[in-house]
């Protein structure tokens, strides 16, 4: 046991007992004590372990911190290296991603200049090499700052243009061997239609859709770039044109001599001796055509671009043949038949809002040529008839056999034309329609039978007038046919008027202007179908002062050299000519006659009824100017009354001769009846002035109080007239008061202004 043990032990026991009890447990504590020592000597070796342990971890730590020292200071050292390294990376990969835009020059260069370089050029590699030389160009255009930039971009722009090329080449190739395997087939042997339409169109078709997609390598590269000009085409655009005409011209080398041939066999045909017959014929033959050709480029391209003038190119035998016949037609019905073929079956109306189906043939392009032709035609032959059957129209002692034309049919002034007043309307289905070749027959539009019988019976130059107008309607341009129509409502007016002189000469006055006024309603009626337009104003030059001005100069001596008298020509403007400005619309022309004739009327008829009365002098007083003979005013008065009774029934049957409509004979007389009172009026009043100056009781009767032998007032007079007169307006509904309120308002206006 150690010291410390014994130390700690407890004290000895005296005597035996403690002796035994020593000697009792001395081997328990021998024994505890020997493993007491083991377990101190295995703890002393722990202890010693332990700190050799401690040492060695002093150790490791100390060399730990030194390698921990040593590896800061090496980061220290390092990281200048690894920001250097990752700066090297990254211009590393910079250079690879430029070098990728310019790797491809040599090998695109050496491919493209290889022997047989054109026989790939169908291949889907050849696709990505011109997809590769798209991004290596765009990629130059937006890195202009690298120092070989510009040089690449156009290099490989020429391997671009060069590739394109190829494939221009062997598109056209392609094109030309079917061409030439087609035509060498039709010229071997005589094929029918079935055959000629499967080596036409079928042959064709066979790799159209490989075709098409070679051509688009140069089409989307021909289109011009986003900040181009207006009207700017593609750099490649060029070479998409020839793909259009290189294809366009071996399609119409194969269509043309059989188009030729067939219009050829058409025109020999008997019913084609008919130009419309012929050209229905003709155009229906070359639709077929361009439909199939239409459907044909859409295999072979996108878009329409050159569509149109392939068409043409075939259109052209159709005009050939056309053109000549159209020239020499001279039946304005044939010209009037074939625009309206054309306007109804192949070309689009103008106010049609629907949009242009771009996936369709729009067959109107190539047929206006043929519109403009027979148009153009269509209104050298209106003017020459305007000119030669209204214009110089000579009149037979027949056309003015008046009063004894209106035992005939007379006109009805009252009744429209059932035209709408809006073009592009369909006329009543009621209404009888003419269709002559004769120019000079019947108007060849829907009238009433009343309209026509009336149209039929008039002066040929009005029948002749409605029946140009009618057929010419909506067959021309809007304004040219305004302009056209006021010619010839203006010339027809000037007609009517001539002749009414030489009835008036021929017959009398009244009937002269009977016949103006009966014609003139009718052209009234028929012509508001026909919805003219307003014309714009005709301005010319007058040079006539300049002239006059240079004689009075020359009368002068000296006077072309004297400077002060070219310095007052210029500042009082006598060297400048005169803006004549004519605006003349033929409606308002035709009121204005139609006013001018019923003043006429009126006032002639209402002074034979009052040519009893004395005169006026310009103050309105009873003319001094009396003869010996002179008769008294109260029997001038009733000499008037008398006259006026013999001369009403005169008045009503001439009118009953050239007018039909109750209304417009009976506002005639009411007018004649305002004239007649104006100037008995007019009369009365001066009559009184003079009786009172010179008598104190003038005699005069009063209301209820007029013998027949003094002179009534006026009061008394109108009521006698209206008696007289009998004047009776029939009813009318408010439709029929408006359809006449145009006539009677010229009616009104005509006996006011008198």
């Amino acid at each position: 046991m150690s010291e410390a043990g014994r130390d700690n032990a407890p004290p000895m026991l005296s005597g035996d007992i403690d002796d035994e009890l020593l000697e009792a447990s001395l081997g328990k504590y021998q024994a505890y004590l020997e493993q007491l020592d083991a377990a101190c000597s295995h703890l002393d070796q722990l202890l010693a372990s332990t700190s050799e342990t401690l040492n060695e971890l002093s150790e490791i730590s100390a060399t730990f911190q030194s390698i921990d020292s040593q590896t800061k200071a090496f980061q220290k050292q390092t990281a200048s290296v690894v920001e250097e390294q990752a700066q090297n990376e990254k211009n590393a990969e910079a250079i690879a991603e430029n070098l990728q835009y310019y790797e491809p020059l040599e090998r695109i260069t050496r491919r493209l200049n290889a022997p047989g370089a054109g026989n790939m050029a169908r291949s889907q590699d050849f696709s990505d090499m011109l997809r590769t030389l798209d991004e290596c160009i765009d990629y130059m255009q937006t890195h202009p700052e690298h120092k070989e930039a510009e040089s690449y971009r156009s290099r490989y722009r020429l391997l671009l243009t060069r590739a394109l090329t190829l494939v221009r080449n062997a598109f056209m190739s392609n094109v030309r061997e079917i061409t030439t395997e087609v035509a060498s087939r039709i010229a071997a042997k005589q094929l029918n239609h079935t055959t000629h339409s499967a080596l036409l169109y079928a042959k064709f078709r066979v790799g159209a859709a490989d075709m098409k997609e070679l051509g688009l390598e140069i089409q989307k590269r021909a289109n011009p770039p986003a900040d181009a000009q207006p009207g700017e085409e593609g750099e490649y655009q060029s070479l998409m044109n020839e793909l259009h005409q290189s294809f366009a011209a071996c399609r119409a080398r194969l269509l043309l001599p059989l188009i030729q041939k067939q219009l050829a066999e058409t025109a020999q045909a008997p019913a084609s001796k008919d130009l419309v017959q012929f050209a229905r014929a003709a155009i229906s033959y070359i639709r077929g055509i361009c439909l199939d050709e239409f459907e044909l480029w859409q295999e072979w391209f996108h878009g329409q671009r050159g569509l149109y003038d392939l068409l043409e190119s075939l259109c052209e035998p159709l005009y050939d043949h056309l053109r000549p016949r159209i020239v020499h037609e001279s039946r304005l019905s044939k010209l009037c038949a074939l625009v309206s073929l054309l306007q109804t079956r192949y070309i689009q109306d103008e106010e049609d809002d629907n949009p242009l189906d771009l996936n369709k043939l729009d067959f109107s392009i190539l047929v206006q040529q043929v519109m403009e032709d027979t148009q153009t035609r269509l209104l050298f032959r209106a003017q020459a008839i305007l000119r030669n059957e209204i214009e110089n129209y000579k009149p037979t002692p027949q056309d003015l056999d008046y009063p004894s034309q209106t035992s005939r049919p007379p006109t009805s002034a009252s009744t429209r034309a059932p035209l709408s007043g809006k073009r592009g309307k369909t006329p009543r289905s009621d209404s009888v329609e003419f269709d002559s070749d004769d120019e000079n027959s019947a108007v060849p539009f829907s009238f009433s039978t009343a309209d026509i019988s009336a149209v039929q019976h008039s002066y040929p130059t009005l029948s002749r007038a409605l029946s140009l107008l009618s057929r010419i309607y909506r067959l021309v341009n809007s304004s040219i046919f305004d302009d056209l129509a006021h010619q010839i409502v203006h010339s027809t007016t000037l007609s009517l008027m001539h002749a009414s002189t030489l009835i008036t000469t021929k017959t009398s006055p009244a009937d002269g202007q009977l016949f103006l006024l009966r014609h003139l309603l009718l052209l009234k009626s028929q012509i508001v179908a026909f919805d003219i337009e307003f014309v714009t104003p005709d301005i010319t030059f007058d040079f006539s002062n300049i002239s006059s001005t240079f004689y009075e100069l020359q009368r002068e001596r000296g006077g072309l050299f004297n400077p002060a008298n070219w310095i007052r020509l210029v500042t009082s403007g006598g060297l400048l000519p005169r803006v004549v400005e004519n605006m003349l619309d033929a409606k308002q022309e035709l009121d204005g006659q139609l006013r001018n004739v019923i003043n006429d009327f009126t006032a002639g008829f209402a002074t034979i009824m009052t040519e009893s009365l004395p005169s006026l002098d310009a103050n309105g007083a009873l003319s001094k100017a009396k003869t010996k003979d002179a008769d008294p005013p109260e029997k001038t008065a009733a000499q008037t009354r008398q006259k006026i009774e013999q001369e009403t029934p005169i008045l009503r049957a001439k009118l009953e001769q050239y007018l039909s409509d109750p209304r417009t004979r009976e506002t005639l007389v009411a007018a004649v009846e305002d004239q007649v009172v104006q100037i008995y009026e007019s009369f009365f009043e001066a009559y009184t002035a003079e009786r009172k100056k010179n008598v104190a009781n003038g005699g005069i009767s009063r209301k209820g109080k007029s013998p027949e032998e003094m002179v009534w007032d006026s009061d008394t007079f109108t009521e006698w007239c209206e008696g007289v007169f009998n004047v009776a307006l029939p009813h009318r509904s408010d439709d029929d008061e408006e359809d006449r309120g145009s006539v009677k308002s010229v009616s009104m206006r005509g006996s006011g202004s008198s």
